[in-house]
């Protein structure tokens, strides 16, 4: 249709990347008016005074060797003190950053699969799927997912970076790609699996196995040795402080469960959630049945390899990519869970081309393909445009989990937190006591409903539920503190001292405990 009105390439790719960034922003534009949400958005940026600091040597220090949260982000934490510098603490801003390097990623993923294939509306189809999937929506609309758009950038920077190389190997284009890969892995460790998907793209797109007859493995293991060093420090450190919730088996029995979720949600994404509780139990036959339809499709590409290279090339981008968080090794310290919708954001890509290149060759009537892919990208944008407006603020986003999600300690513990910020007390206790009543050993759930009690004048029974929170976790200062203050309001100066002496003795930097017992010897 387009090739009709005779419309040089040159015109058609320039309306691809006008058309890719308006309707992106026209689905995401909504959130610049959003604000800060109580789930990780206070520790990245709100509560966090470090990014408040100034461009000094020890800010700089502390972004590359802190390993704040439990996680190694320096360009995440970098991003963030820019923010801060232009917006203050805007909420709009922070989200208007994410979805300008939403943006981008999208247009460099076009420019990759054209530069590729040369394929500029199959190239299209492939970005706008990526623009404007539901699922992607949690990483654009909440601004704690940095690490995913910004992560997202630099993996799509290092791709065609690597494309460019490709055609005329050189020693600095080789360096640009190797920085652009240190960059991405400073966003976030999941981009590991780089390598392997530079490794796909050489037997398709690329065709560069066609030149090496011979000695295949070692051309490639020599040419990529350093990223894999690379991928695999980060690898290791990750695996070695990774938390472990629950056991190996049952980690390994929801891998395959999770791993066909997320590719019935490429097609249909619903019941789209912040959170998605780990089950108590997995049958086993579930387990099975969903390996054994991974391993049904995977030996069907695997025979179509040479007839259909692409549906090869998708099909392992999207498992190899997903693999890192599908479960198996535990992400989440705070809030171990099955999966998450953000997790989709760059294996989502390999099902795009499967679909992209495999569709067309299924369907002689090629007439019907640009109306239908046209549909097909409006409902997609409709359901994203209706799933971002979840996360308008925290009310409404934890409201909507309850709705879709069964069982969710973490969403009841989020609206509860919501309703403590409302100074709704009474009902964040109710939903505190629901988030007890389904995990009965989640702390913060116990230290939530002492500041609430604590808040209505309930000081003993706030008492006794920080006095399950140190149980729980002895060594957290801050519960010590929260325990002390309680003391304090009870009339108990001593035991108030003790346990704000104790806050210090864990944490010697603790300003608050400090001045809380000041107070208290004054």
């Amino acid at each position: 249709m387009i090739n009709k009105i005779d419309l040089t390439p040159q015109k058609q790719k320039l309306i691809v990347y006008v058309l890719l960034t308006i309707v992106t922003c026209a689905v995401f534009w909504q959130v610049n008016q959003y604000d800060f949400i109580n789930f990780d958005d206070h520790a990245y940026v709100t509560g966090n005074s470090y990014i408040r600091s100034e461009f000094t040597w020890d800010g700089i220090r502390w972004i590359f060797s802190a390993k704040y949260l439990d996680v190694w982000n320096p360009l995440v934490w970098f991003s963030f003190m820019l923010d801060y510098r232009i917006y203050g603490l805007d909420a709009g801003g922070y989200h208007l950053t994410n979805l300008i390097l939403h943006v981008l990623s999208t247009l460099l993923l076009f420019w990759l699969f054209n530069r590729m294939t040369q394929s500029i509306w199959k190239s299209a189809f492939v970005a706008a799927i990526f623009a404007l999937h539901p699922l992607h929506v949690e990483s654009v609309a909440w601004i704690a997912e940095r690490k995913d758009v910004l992560s997202a950038f630099f993996w799509m920077l290092t791709l065609c970076l690597y494309v460019y190389y490709t055609e005329k190997p050189a020693f600095t284009k080789y360096l640009l790609v190797l920085f652009s890969f240190v960059c991405a892995l400073m966003s976030k460790p999941m981009v590991v699996t780089i390598p392997l998907v530079m490794i796909l793209l050489d037997y398709w797109p690329l065709g560069r196995f066609a030149l090496k007859t011979s000695n295949w493995i070692v051309w490639q293991l020599k040419e990529k040795l350093l990223f894999f060093i690379l991928a695999a420090s980060i690898s290791i450190i990750r695996i070695t402080y990774a938390p472990e919730h629950f056991p190996l088996s049952t980690r390994i029995a929801n891998a395959p469960v999770a791993f066909v979720t997320y590719l019935v949600k490429s097609f249909w994404a619903h019941s789209m959630s912040i959170y998605y509780p780990f089950p108590d139990h997995i049958q086993l036959s579930h387990a099975l049945l969903a390996a054994l339809l991974i391993l049904i499709i995977t030996v069907a590409v695997i025979l179509m390899t040479k007839r259909l290279p692409y549906l090869f090339v998708g099909w392992f981008w999207f498992g190899i990519t997903i693999a890192p968080v599908i479960g198996i090794i535990e992400i989440s310290y705070s809030a171990p869970c099955a999966m998450a919708d953000r997790y989709h954001y760059l294996p989502s890509i390999g099902i795009a081309v499967m679909l992209a290149w495999g569709i067309p060759s299924l369907i002689k009537r090629k007439i019907i393909l640009f109306p239908a892919a046209i549909i097909f990208l409006f409902m997609m944008g409709w359901v994203s445009w209706k799933q971002c407006s979840y996360w308008k603020n925290s009310a409404t986003l934890f409201n909507h989990a309850l709705q879709v999600t069964k069982d969710n300690y973490l969403a009841y513990q989020g609206r509860g937190i919501t309703y403590g910020e409302m100074e709704l007390y009474q009902q964040a206790i109710e939903d505190f006591d629901k988030v007890i009543s389904l995990k009965k050993d989640y702390v913060y759930a116990y230290v939530n409903r002492g500041f609430a009690y604590y808040n209505i004048g309930q000081y003993q029974k706030a008492v006794g539920d920080f006095n399950e929170a140190i149980r729980l976790r002895p060594d957290k200062a801050e519960f010590y503190n929260n325990r002390g203050i309680n003391f304090a309001s009870l009339g108990q100066y001593e035991p108030a001292v003790n346990d704000l002496s104790k806050a210090i003795a864990l944490k010697k930097d603790y300003t608050d405990a400090y001045s809380n017992r000041g107070y208290i010897y004054l």
